[in-house]
């Protein structure tokens, strides 16, 4: 027999010895504590609306176009070749570096994934419609970062041969015009704009610049030649957000004096522009522009060799440290806002606008000066 006192706590009788059965309260408190553990568990493992970016491979300009610590048996070419071309040794690394995204819109990681990512400082948790815009989709992304790749080969090229000293066209042209803007009744796919308001333009930063510069309140004198022949038209640009735009998908048409391959296979994205430039200026250079040491470096580049900002510079610090094994690390300028506070120890990060500000950054390292008059993010 059991019995209860007032509050229903369950006592044996005097002397009896006997196991004392669980209340009522102490049941249900039990079960309530594992439906909550269970529903706990699925809403962890439940999707989230969002993707993880973490560090991804690492890629050294001036050897193959296998990743950083992979298996050196397999068949690999060069990164960069140069055929026809006199090259010269390099050692050490001019490392690219990628992100990869966990997750997509059909299949995206658990709650508990994005919890761990949280706290994890060389993983980033991001909303999936800001990688994955909605409309789009993952096929449609990778083809588009497959294209932004190419073009930045493309100019990568451009910007080590003019670094160079290399003479050869390059023309800003017209690739796209927007139905219903102002530039549709006035350009053609495949006119090379040359001039706005009779300042040369020589590339596509430039166009930008020249065109917000005009404004939207008055007509732009645009210089471009078609099928051959020079003229001028006038249009006035309009507003797409918070840019002034002609209404134009402009892009460079280049013709180089040799062929420089690049073979970088499943990897997107235009932030690799500014290690590639760097890769190609070395071998076609007498010396070894970093020393021989591990150099990484990211950003997007033009063919006069401004560097661009890029996204997830935060995991490419930490696989430029921890898989590429990198000491010096090229970053542009535009991201020290991201930089600053986050750059893994043991890493010296350099704040870079142009080609010329990497070059001056890999001398100091090769010949062993001092890097203290460098500019560098600021400090936290």
């Amino acid at each position: 027999m059991t019995l209860f006192t007032d509050d229903d706590t369950p006592v044996s009788p005097a002397g009896g010895g006997g196991r004392v059965a669980p209340s009522r309260r102490v049941v249900i408190g039990w079960v309530a504590v594992a439906v909550a553990v269970v529903l706990a568990l699925v809403l962890a493992l439940a999707p989230a609306p969002f993707v993880i970016e973490q560090p991804g491979p690492v890629f050294n300009t001036l050897g193959t176009d296998q990743s950083v610590g992979s298996d050196p048996s397999k068949d690999a070419k060069p990164l960069i070749s140069i055929p026809g071309k006199t090259t010269y040794p390099t050692s050490g690394s001019l490392d690219l570096l990628t992100v990869s995204v966990v997750g997509n819109p059909d299949s995206r990681p658990s709650w508990l994934d994005i919890i761990r990512a949280w706290f994890d400082p060389s993983r980033a948790v991001q909303p999936v419609d800001a990688v994955f815009p909605p409309g789009t989709t993952t096929e449609q992304s990778n083809a588009q970062n497959a294209a932004l790749m190419v073009d930045s080969q493309q100019d990568a090229v451009a910007a080590a041969l003019n670094q160079l000293g290399y003479d050869f066209p390059q023309a800003v042209a017209v690739k796209q015009v927007i139905t219903g803007t102002p530039a549709a009744k006035v350009l053609k796919e495949g006119d090379e704009i040359t001039s706005v308001n009779g300042e040369s333009v020589k590339s596509i930063q430039g166009l930008r610049d020249l065109v917000a510069k005009n404004g939207t309140d008055k007509a732009a004198e645009i210089g471009i030649v078609r099928d051959g022949a020079a003229s001028t038209v006038s249009l006035t640009p309009t507003r797409s957000g918070s840019q002034t735009v002609l209404g134009i998908g402009a892009g460079m048409d280049y013709t180089f004096p040799f062929d420089v391959k690049i073979q970088l296979d499943n990897v997107g994205g235009p932030s690799a522009g500014q290690m590639f430039a760097l890769g190609i200026i070395d071998k076609l250079t007498p010396g070894e522009l970093n020393g021989g040491k591990r150099v990484a470096g990211t950003g997007t580049i033009d063919n006069t060799g401004t560097i661009g900002a890029i996204g997830g510079i935060r995991q490419k610090m930490y696989a430029a440290r921890d898989t590429g094994g990198a000491s010096y690390f090229l970053a542009p300028a535009s991201n020290c806002d991201e930089v600053t506070g986050h750059i893994p120890d043991g890493l010296h990060v350099f704040a870079v606008k142009t080609l010329s500000d990497s070059l001056k950054v890999l001398k100091a390292v090769s010949g062993g000066a001092s890097t203290a008059g460098l500019p560098t993010c600021p400090a936290s």
